[in-house]
């Protein structure tokens, strides 16, 4: 929504927007003239909105029952959803569309930063910030559009995309789905959005079947990666493609689920045209997305990692990346489940992803959109992890429970209200001495 919102405002025209709460993004949008309000009331509607020159734009995480967004729909104004809005701008544009339960915010953000750096006439409206750009915004020209294409609520079936990328199929967003196979058959009907003029780049070993180049990390696949080297500063692997080998990318991010996202990238990127040692150097200086496995080292010796992580699939590749670039490391863990309905569907894989840490502290369940549940609670989902040291605790008491622990490495992860302590643990980590 607010990468929607930084387009328009750029095309010189009025925004203005609402939030549930205040936030560090709503404060940078506010900070480049973009209105927002906290107040659900019709009162506060700005009176220059009118039928005739206004355009509402809202995401369906929104309630139903939200009072400013009815009276727009009650009183003939020009009501779309953001994913028409971003299909429409697609349909205008050469448009170049990731999707995926997990890996599209990662790769979408890269596509966006290989393309400004090639100085390619694109735009990118991505899911999270950039670190190289600090926006969701990444603008160089209106000729091509990069989308992160959202499964959430078929959102993506709404886009013209003219080259495509699916990253993943794992199960997610049941509560919209119902069962999987609704889930991967929705990935079948983006597929088919593409043209027999179009790319297709799939993940190898996902059940697509229109047309596609597959891609892999040390599998054989139409684009892949291989002689993975890893160091704490940066992965550096080699790109086979149909046609050569390009050898030493660098990507300073960890992670084998990043060197995939790297991959397909970087093969999104060759096929239209990118000369390959721009890109060698574009990946060099690639710093990421913020919380995902952002990092801050300390004198002292302690690391604090934050990450965004909401899904067993996406813990277990950050759990794992971090026992790769710190064996012998004792890790802590803060985890905030995201949604009743997840942390109901997919209990037994938390329980299990989670396992991969020597302590572990469980915050209470992070509602969003939902309503609670009976009986799916922290507590609950705490009770199936085969862990010595664990326990749950609020969001409000953590920062004085990480204090009682000892560890080396601190991984602050999950998609909800979680980041509000980050600052906090980070001052707590500086200190820290034992």
């Amino acid at each position: 929504m607010s990468a929607l919102a930084r387009y328009f405002k750029m095309s010189g025209k009025n925004v203005m927007g609402y939030d549930k709460t205040e936030t560090e993004l709503t404060l940078k949008l506010v900070s480049e003239d973009i209105s927002i309000s906290y107040f659900d009331d019709v009162s506060k509607i700005p009176s220059m909105f009118s039928q005739e020159n206004s355009l509402i734009v809202y995401t369906p995480a929104v309630p139903k029952d939200l009072q400013i967004l009815n009276f727009f729909s009650n009183n003939g104004f020009e009501v779309q959803k953001r994913s028409k809005v971003l299909g429409l701008l697609t349909q205008n544009t050469f448009s170049i569309c990731i999707a995926g339960t997990h890996g599209k915010t990662t790769t979408s953000t890269l596509l966006g930063h290989l393309f400004k750096y090639a100085n390619m006439p694109s735009t990118a409206f991505i899911g999270g910030i950039s670190e190289n750009y600090q926006s969701n915004f990444i603008f160089n020209g209106t000729e091509i559009s990069i989308i992160e294409a959202d499964e959430f609520d078929r959102s993506f079936l709404t886009l013209s995309p003219d080259i495509a990328c699916i990253t993943s199929t794992d199960a997610d967003h049941l509560d919209i789905y119902g069962e999987k196979e609704n889930l991967v058959k929705s990935f079948q009907d983006f597929a088919a959005l593409i043209d027999k003029n179009g790319l297709l780049f799939v993940k190898k070993g996902l059940d697509i079947h229109t047309q596609h180049f597959t891609y892999s990390v040390e599998e054989i696949a139409d684009y892949h990666a291989e002689n993975i080297k890893i160091t704490v500063e940066y992965i550096s692997f080699d790109l086979h493609t149909p046609t050569e080998i390009i050898t030493d990318f660098q990507l300073p991010l960890p992670g084998r689920h990043n060197v995939e996202n790297a991959t397909v990238a970087l093969a999104i990127a060759l096929n239209k045209g990118i000369d390959k040692d721009i890109l060698k150097q574009a990946l060099k200086e690639f710093k990421g997305i913020k919380r995902r496995f952002s990092r801050t080292t300390f004198e002292n010796g302690k690391v604090l990692i934050d990450d965004y992580a909401h899904h067993p699939t996406e813990l277990k590749a950050v759990l794992r990346a971090v026992r790769n670039l710190y064996p012998g490391k004792k890790l802590l863990t803060v985890f905030q489940p995201h949604l009743f309905t997840r942390t109901r569907d997919f209990a037994e894989d938390f329980a299990k992803s989670l396992e991969n840490t020597d302590s572990l502290i469980l915050l209470d369940i992070y509602p969003a959109r939902e309503l609670q549940i009976e009986g799916i609670t922290s507590e609950w989902l705490c009770e199936k992890i085969q862990l010595q040291n664990k326990k749950v605790c609020t969001l409000q008491n953590t920062v004085e429970e990480v204090q009682k622990q000892e560890f080396d490495i601190l991984l602050i992860v999950g998609a909800g209200n979680i980041d509000t302590i980050v600052e906090p643990l980070k001052k707590q980590c500086e200190e820290k001495t034992n």
